[in-house]
C-alpha cells in the first residue's frame, strides 16, 4: 500500500479558521500531511504581500497543529520544484483555484507526475486579505484619532 503524502501550502499569515479548515480537511485525505509555509520573500515576490508574522513564527504556529506531521518552508515559486523537494502524492488547494487558468495549469503539471489535486471549500467569510483590510482600517482610525483636532475659526 502506497503512503498518501499530502501537501497543503499557504502563507498562513494572520492565521485564521480558513487555514485551520484546510489543514484539518487535508489530514483526512492522507496518511502524512506536510504543510508548506510560504517564506516572507516568496509572499512579497509572488503575492505582493508584506507578511505580518515572520516565516519562522508562522512555521511554529503551523507545526503545533495536531493534523500537521511536518512543515516545509517554500522558498521557490514553482510548485513542481516544491514537489521535487517534498515528494507529495496529493496537493490540497482551496476551491477558489478550481476553473482558473492557474488551477488548470497546476492540474496539467501535476497530472504529468502523478500528483492528485484535491480541492476544499474556500472559507469566503474569513481570509487573510479581509483581515489585512480590517487592520488597515483600524490603523487609519487610530491615526485619525491621534491627530490633533483642527482649530475652527468662530465668527468675530
Amino acid at each position: 500500500m502506497t503512503t498518501r503524502i499530502g501537501y497543503a501550502a499557504g502563507g498562513f499569515d494572520l492565521f485564521h479558521v480558513g487555514h485551520l479548515n484546510v489543514l484539518r480537511h487535508a489530514r483526512e485525505h492522507c496518511d502524512e500531511l506536510v504543510a508548506g509555509v510560504v517564506s516572507d520573500e516568496m509572499l512579497r515576490e509572488v503575492k505582493g504581500v508584506e507578511p505580518v508574522i515572520p516565516t519562522l513564527e508562522r512555521v511554529e504556529i503551523v507545526r503545533s497543529i495536531r493534523w500537521v506531521d511536518r512543515v516545509h518552508v517554500e522558498t521557490v515559486p514553482d510548485k513542481l520544484d516544491t514537489w521535487r523537494e517534498v515528494g507529495f502524492t496529493h496537493f490540497f488547494k482551496g476551491d477558489d483555484w478550481r476553473g482558473t487558468e492557474k488551477g488548470a495549469r497546476l492540474e496539467r503539471e501535476f497530472a504529468e507526475v502523478g500528483v492528485e489535486i484535491v480541492y476544499f471549500p474556500y472559507t469566503a467569510h474569513t481570509s487573510s486579505t479581509a483581515l489585512r483590510r480590517a487592520l488597515a482600517r483600524l490603523d487609519e482610525m487610530s491615526d485619525a484619532a491621534a491627530r490633533p483636532a483642527r482649530a475652527v475659526a468662530v465668527g468675530r
